[in-house]
Order: structure tokens, then sequence, then C-alpha cells
């Protein structure tokens, strides 16, 4: 009996936040700019995949490379991000600026632990980038 209540305990703190209110803002865009933002941000996570491999392997180089290009502010043009920032809400366009100047940040950073050796200045600056992901993602849905 004690074994079952147990369990029961176990799984009620476990359940609640999936069933948490959903309470981030919900942007309409049309389904073009959607399907557009949407493989925008799988590229953003493919981008960190490959940026936190690189730093695993000692490329800062390459890591400060793939940031700045895909990520940075060089690259928004790439990201149509004047054309997506039309349709989203300012504060979400200000999470995404952010995280672009963030991903610029960190290849400069990234380039220089190469000379520093440490790669602690490096996941500190690519963390940077990802609370952007995780600020525009917990407060905002596209639809």
């Amino acid at each position: 009996m004690y074994d079952k209540l147990l369990l029961v305990i176990a799984i009620l703190l476990i359940l609640p936040p999936a069933f948490a209110q959903d309470n981030r803002v919900k942007v309409e865009m049309p389904p073009m700019m959607r399907a557009h933002m949407l493989s925008n941000m799988r590229d953003h996570l493919l981008a960190l995949e490959q940026i936190t491999r690189a730093l695993a392997n000692r490329e800062y180089d390459a890591a400060a490379e793939i940031a700045e290009q895909r990520l940075g502010m060089s690259s928004m043009d790439d990201h149509g991000a004047a054309h997506m920032g039309k349709v989203m809400p300012i504060e979400m366009g200000k999470i995404g600026t952010r995280m672009h100047q963030a991903a610029s940040r960190f290849a400069i950073v990234a380039r220089d632990a190469e000379i520093e050796g440490g790669l602690n200045a490096a996941f500190s600056a690519l963390s940077d980038v990802m609370q952007q992901c995780v600020a525009c993602h917990a407060g905002y849905k596209i639809h």
C-alpha cells in the first residue's frame, strides 16, 4: 500500500509541468512565413549542435565561423530578419536581435579561446546565445 502511495505521489510530481497552462503569446503568421521561421529555428538548433561539437574538438575557429555565419549579425539577411520582424511582437524581435548579437560576441570569444587555451569563456558566451533562444521559446509560440 505504502509503495503504491509513493508511486502515485511520484507520478503527480512529474506530471504537473506537462499539464501546466501555456501562457506564451500566440503569434499569428502567414503560413509561408511560419514555415520560414520554423526552418530558421531548426537551422539555429543545428548550428548550436555543430558549434558544441567544434568546441569539444577544440576547433575554435570553426565554432566561431559557424556562429557568425549561421547565428550572428552576419546571418540576419540570410534569415530574412527584416521581413520576419514585421510580423512578430516588438519584444520577440528584440530577443532575436539579442540572440544574433550574442552569437557574434561568442564568435570573438571562441577565437580568443584558441589563444587562451580555455573553454570556460567560450561556453559562457554560448550560454548567452542559448538564453535568448530559451527566452523566446518560453514567451512566444507561432501559429
